[in-house]
């Protein structure tokens, strides 16, 4: 059973919770017009990315029963699709924010995963997770959730193939870094890589609109299994839906031909004496 995958690349503005969320909704609405059926959002959705400070990000942090996700539990159901966002959560059982990645569908909030491996300033404001990525069946197929700089561990990305996730949704903020002409960004590449080295398919949702003098990759892609892009990368800063058809059961296979397979050539016996 093929799939339709829409990443959304919305434009957010830091400090605009109802604009943000508006044009999420809105980019989840069109997606499903054109026949999407798993949505993925960037990261931190409803707030946008470059904190001034500490209280700007709590300000802005919602909980897991707050508009942004109410709003998208609703119209997940209505529309019967699979959503993939991130929240500036304020998780209140352990009185801390977290950059988060929901799952939502037509039965509610699915999972929730909290980013492991925080980047740059995010320690500031972030309290990191540390749990395994999120991996559930929905009607669609088995889907795995991280954020953003955690798709650069291996060992994270190869936890969800081995956990079975045949798609991984990656909400991102990808602050745009130099690249020699005619290069790919790195982050797209690390996509690629990932997608390829563990057999699955690769969501990456990037976000649009310069951010108080932060320029982002606008990496968003869609990769299958073979490490080559089936949508995007996008690389152009505006609001932007690529899409693409999956077949997500070929995840399953992990052959790279009659003599080969990704995880039956494992020596986990062996990784286990290497260093950390």
């Amino acid at each position: 059973m093929s799939v339709t995958v829409a990443c959304c690349q919305v434009e957010l503005e830091v400090g605009s919770a109802k604009r943000n969320r508006q044009a999420c909704l809105d980019a989840v609405a069109a997606a499903a017009a054109d026949g999407a059926e798993i949505i993925v959002l960037p990261e931190l959705a409803n707030s946008g990315y470059v904190f001034a400070d500490p209280g700007e990000a709590r300000a802005l942090a919602e909980p897991l029963d707050g508009p942004m996700v109410s709003a998208l539990e609703q119209l997940a159901k209505s529309l019967r699709v699979v959503v993939v966002s991130g929240l500036c959560e304020s998780d209140q059982q352990a009185g801390v924010l977290r950059s988060s990645a929901i799952v939502v569908d037509e039965r509610g909030l699915r999972s929730v995963y909290r980013k492991a491996h925080l980047w740059g300033r995010e320690p500031q404001f972030f309290r990191p997770g540390d749990q395994p990525p999120a991996v559930i069946d929905t009607r669609f197929g088995r889907l795995g959730t991280m954020v953003c700089y955690d798709l650069e561990f291996p060992e994270w990305v190869h936890g969800a193939a081995l956990m079975g996730a045949q798609l991984l949704c990656v909400p991102t903020n990808w602050p745009a870094e130099p690249c020699p002409p005619g290069e790919r960004s790195m982050e797209v590449v690390r996509a690629q890589a990932a997608a390829s080295i563990n057999r699955v398919f690769i969501a990456c949702c990037d976000r649009a609109a310069v951010e108080r003098g932060v320029v982002w990759v606008n990496g968003t892609v869609i990769v299958g299994p073979d490490g080559y892009p089936l949508a995007g990368p996008v690389y152009a800063d505006r609001a932007v839906t690529i899409t693409a058809q999956l077949e997500l059961s070929a995840a399953d296979d992990k052959s790279l031909g009659p003599r080969n397979d990704v995880f039956a050539d494992r020596r986990p016996e062996l990784y286990r004496d290497l260093p950390g």
